[in-house]
């Protein structure tokens, strides 16, 4: 751990500082996840193919730092003072999203979506209500694909964790250990089931209004959060106590946890499709294995794990840093690169320079973002809304 402060909160508890830098490597592969879209047929014809699940690792790390951070304050908190507090630590980010989203809107225009017929008054419209995180029906939304929050669309994962959220503050909280357990099972037996047997065979699912769309984000949300919140309670470190070769092994994980998480999650994201279209059961219940296994695995590594270097220590801390900005502010620039990519009928190689562009610049903006934007307004938000 690092004693990182936070930018808002002057009782911020140290870091799992390696958890911050997987949190990183994870949105870093979301950008190219994102990248690739504009080349898919179809969402099974995909390079980065499993980087949709970088989400599902996001609401397992929410749970696990949730349990960590708060479940012993609650004595002396109340449910305002934390929702206050996940507001001020969430929300501008959601609403700088928004305005990029917005001002550029009327640049990502191509075939799969007309933006020169969406009036000034609808983009107004639908601006208020990403910046107040209130979603769009597949009807009404100005882009016409279905997305919750057209503007910039990751921030259905943010709606989630809004209600993930919500539930720990007036339920999930309050459950036993044991009965936590049993929330954690039943939910993902069903996220299993949804994804071995369900319409995709996958859990690429929860950006839209949609039936099958609100199913799977819940459930997603529902198993991750809450078998994050459960290792919180359970976790004790992996010690590589003794010279057998199972310590060994243990202090060798512990040593390198860094670049095992970073490696391990950018070939579970890059793994192609299993099964195609004809047996979807079997990419199912790979990502089954990922969610259930891989990254509460991973998780429990990267909590026991010990940086050994000051370029490691770092490279987390800057990786953890933007990893939240970067999520937030990238999207906006796929849909123009996506836009030009049609326009233009390109193949990959022929924009690579514009995805480098997109992949460095994104990450230049986020870095930009949270210094002069997001840690300045968090801080003044804690310093004037929040119990000293």
């Amino acid at each position: 751990m690092t004693n990182v402060p936070s930018a808002a909160f002057t009782d911020t508890k140290p870091h799992y500082n390696i958890l911050d830098g997987l949190r990183g490597v994870a949105a870093l592969t979301v950008v190219w996840f994102h990248i690739f879209e504009a080349f898919a047929t179809s969402h099974i014809d995909q390079r980065i193919n499993h980087g949709y699940l970088a989400v599902d690792f996001f609401f397992i790390l929410s749970g696990f730092v949730m349990g960590y951070a708060y479940d012993d304050r609650w004595k002396s908190m109340s449910v305002k003072d934390f929702i206050k507090r996940r507001l001020i630590r969430l929300h501008p980010m959601v609403v700088i999203g928004a305005l990029i989203g917005v001002a550029m809107f009327y640049t990502q225009g191509c075939s799969v979506w007309d933006v020169s017929k969406i009036s000034l008054g609808m983009l107004i419209l639908a601006t208020i209500l990403n910046a107040f995180m209130i979603p769009a029906t597949t009807g009404s939304e100005i882009r016409g694909v279905g997305e919750m929050y057209p503007l910039n669309g990751p921030t259905w994962s943010l709606f989630y964790e809004y209600i993930g959220n919500i539930l720990y503050a007036f339920f999930i909280r309050k459950l036993s250990t044991k009965v936590l357990s049993g929330l954690v099972g039943a939910a993902g037996i069903g996220l299993a089931i949804f994804a071995i047997w369900g319409p995709y065979g996958d859990i690429c699912v929860g950006y839209s209004m949609t039936g099958d769309n609100m199913l799977g984000g819940l459930l997603r949300l529902l198993f991750a959060f809450s078998a994050g919140l459960l290792m919180s309670r359970v976790f004790k470190p992996m010690r590589g106590e003794g010279n057998g070769l199972s310590a060994k092994i243990k202090r060798g994980v512990v040593s390198y946890a860094f670049w095992l998480g970073a490696a391990a999650i950018v070939i579970l994201s890059a793994i192609p499709r299993i099964g195609g279209a004809e047996k979807l059961w079997m990419n199912g219940l790979y990502d089954t294995f990922c969610f259930a296994v891989a990254f509460p695995l991973l998780v429990y590594i990267g909590a026991s794990g010990e940086t050994k270097s000051r370029f490691t220590t770092r490279l987390n801390k800057f990786l953890g840093d933007i990893s939240y900005p970067l999520y937030m502010v990238h999207y906006p620039f796929i849909y123009l690169y996506y836009a030009w990519v049609k326009n233009e009928t390109l193949t990959f190689e022929q924009s690579l320079p514009g995805a480098l562009a997109l992949f460095f610049g994104s990450i230049a903006l986020a870095y930009v973002c949270l210094k002069l934007y997001d840690e300045p307004v968090r801080k003044w938000l804690g310093k004037n809304f929040l119990k000293r």
